[in-house]
């Protein structure tokens, strides 16, 4: 692949709009901090989310009294300047959470953007049946998704059956398990034919965070396949960039 990747195209256009609002002439203050399962997901009917094993965390930035949330496996605390924040390398994941959870507060701010915070409770659930509805609407046969969110996949499976839903993630205590009977692949060696053998590619917005976006990207538009992302993570982004994203309960 040639070019910037695509959070450095995100971060030239988001920059556009904070210098058009004179929000870094303000010296607008940034805090960062990762929320307990609880404040993040709320009471959900289901135990198996990542974030409450624990194997992910949600941080919540505030820009002026404006909220916006990333996923991480890399949780940290952060106090600054946004100006800083926008100048930061994102070569790290924890940095590229803090630049994309502090974006979603930013474009949430100025009204750009709508839903940077996770639903809570009862609502992932219907978030998943919902996101299964509207792949089911489209008139596909074979779906794919990137990123095991445990609600999403039993949805699909249920919707499409197992023959025709084929799944990935990156977390080694998932890879290799069947999942309603479907086997969860290794993201790292099996995207590629998961693309390639689904007619729709549904992918959590934190490939952004861990880095794999951008060949995600790649594959999908090569195969001349449909990109979809979930999630809070990719709110801004997607809201910026002009992608393609279904997150049904977001606040």
């Amino acid at each position: 692949m040639n070019g910037p990747a695509a959070i450095e195209l995100f971060r030239e256009k988001l920059r556009a709009v904070v210098d058009s609002h004179a929000l870094n002439d303000a010296e607008v203050l940034v805090t960062v901090k990762p929320l307990t399962p609880q404040e993040a997901i709320g009471d959900p009917l289901r135990r198996d989310y990542p974030i409450i094993e624990g194997k992910e965390r949600v941080i919540e930035a505030e820009v002026s009294g404006s909220r916006g949330q990333a996923f991480t496996d890399s949780p940290v605390n952060y106090m600054g300047r946004l100006d800083e924040v926008m100048s930061m390398a994102l070569t790290a994941a924890s940095d590229r959470a803090i630049f994309l959870a502090v974006s979603n507060a930013v474009l949430e701010r100025l009204g750009i953007v709508e839903g940077t915070t996770h639903c809570k409770d009862e609502s992932p659930e219907l978030c998943a049946t919902e996101i299964a509805a509207s792949a089911r609407r489209l008139g596909i046969r074979t779906i794919g998704l990137i990123g095991l969110n445990p609600a999403i996949a039993d949805a699909l499976i249920q919707e499409f059956g197992t023959i025709n839903v084929l799944m990935t993630d990156l977390n080694p205590n998932s890879i290799g398990r069947q999942r309603s009977g479907v086997r969860i692949w290794d993201g790292r060696a099996k995207t590629a034919e998961l693309i390639r053998s689904s007619d729709l590619i549904i992918a959590t917005g934190t490939t952004l965070v861990n880095g794999t976006y951008d060949e995600i990207m790649h594959l999908t538009s090569s195969a001349g396949k449909r990109l979809v992302l979930y999630g809070i993570t990719a709110a801004g982004f997607c809201g910026l960039m002009g992608r393609e994203r279904w997150c049904f309960r977001d606040q």
